[in-house]
């Protein structure tokens, strides 16, 4: 064996391992295991103190996690009137989610987010724990409330309107993730939403572009997108939907055309991908070199919320096992035909097999 990988070895044995440990193991000198772990940190083996590795197949969730609560209204809903519903209750929270649907198709997954110590927050976290999730990293806030998200559907299952008490995010800080950084860079991909502060937002963008870690971004709103640091150099993709696009664009899209030009804009500002999620009308993925949109797969409509989180879900899971981005496009592209077949803003219906299998599917069908 190779004395660099040697020391990758000993290393996944005992992170907090000596170079003098080290050099007496593999009997060289102390200086020659330094020299080689600098080369492991520069090609990005080792991250951080502690020789923390990173883990191939790991996928860090930065941002939200959230009581969810659904009011589906019985009949088409009245504005200024009240109106006969059914509620039900979840988890929720955009990285919350694709963090569990990660779980769900069986990626190395870990979230980092924060909650109140109360029983809100205690049952999302080990509802999340429950689909093989990290739940190591989350931050119980004892001052601050678990955050909430009220949407209220029509008949349909379109929302009508979203209500969201997400203070807790203003407590964290860029020191806060600078403590934690050794476990967030040992991921094999980032992603975050825009629920955490701006601040944060630019300091990861800053620390994966300087380290040459893939990042995902979620705007989650048009509102919260304005969170976002001018220049995006270090984010390898953005999922923005229509409203969102425009918004980081600074134009109004009202055709295919238009949303190509829009993605022009976005990339750049330094984005590599923009993936614009455009509801009926599907996506519209934009890189250097690639411009296509893509038609939604064809399933019964339950319920849309969720579908763009099992979207970006889809496409991570398609990256971390070496797809191209287009062949990850159709996985989220499945994921969220799958959930929108049920009311539940994480479906129990998403399975890698399954998705894999829609994609065969419609292909087939084309």
């Amino acid at each position: 064996m190779e004395k660099d990988m040697l020391i990758l070895h000993h290393i996944r044995q005992n992170p907090f391992i000596s170079q003098q440990e080290l050099a007496d193991l593999i009997g060289i000198s102390r200086s020659a295991v330094a020299g080689y772990i600098a080369q492991l940190t520069k090609r990005g083996e080792i991250k951080g103190r502690a020789y923390v590795l990173r883990d191939e197949g790991m996928i860090a969730c930065i941002g939200g996690a959230n009581l969810d609560r659904k009011a589906r209204g019985k009949q088409a809903v009245r504005l200024h009137s009240s109106n006969p519903v059914t509620i039900m209750e979840s988890c929720g929270g955009v990285a919350r989610n694709i963090a569990e649907n990660l779980g769900r198709l069986g990626c190395n997954t870990s979230l980092f987010t924060s909650i109140g110590e109360d029983k809100e927050g205690e049952w999302i976290v080990q509802e999340t724990k429950k689909h093989g999730v990290d739940i190591s990293q989350v931050w119980r806030l004892p001052t601050q409330r678990t955050g909430t998200y009220t949407a209220l559907l029509d008949i349909d299952g379109e929302m009508v309107v979203s209500l969201a008490n997400m203070d807790i995010y203003d407590a964290l800080t860029p020191e806060m993730f600078a403590e934690k950084w050794s476990h967030i860079a040992a991921a094999h991909a980032i992603f975050i939403d825009t629920n955490i502060p701006e601040d944060c937002l630019a300091y990861i963008i800053s620390r994966c572009r300087e380290e040459n870690i893939r990042l995902f971004v979620d705007p989650v709103s048009s509102a919260k997108a304005k969170k976002l640091p001018q220049q995006l150099d270090g984010v390898e993709a953005i999922l923005p939907n229509r409203e969102e696009a425009e918004l980081l664009s600074g134009m109004t899209i009202n055709s295919i055309e238009d949303c190509a030009e829009a993605c022009k804009k976005i990339r750049e500002r330094g984005v590599k991908h923009v993936i614009v999620t455009m509801g009926e009308a599907g996506i519209f993925y934009q890189s250097e070199d690639v411009s296509e949109q893509m038609a939604p797969y064809p399933t019964e409509v339950v319920d849309v919320t969720g579908a763009g989180d099992a979207f970006a879900s889809g496409l991570l899971y398609g990256i971390v096992n070496g797809e191209s981005f287009q062949a990850a496009c159709r996985l989220g592209l499945a994921a969220s035909a799958l959930t929108l077949q049920t009311e539940q803003s994480v479906s129990p219906l998403l399975k890698a097999e399954q998705l894999q299998l829609t994609v065969e599917q419609y292909e087939k069908e084309r």
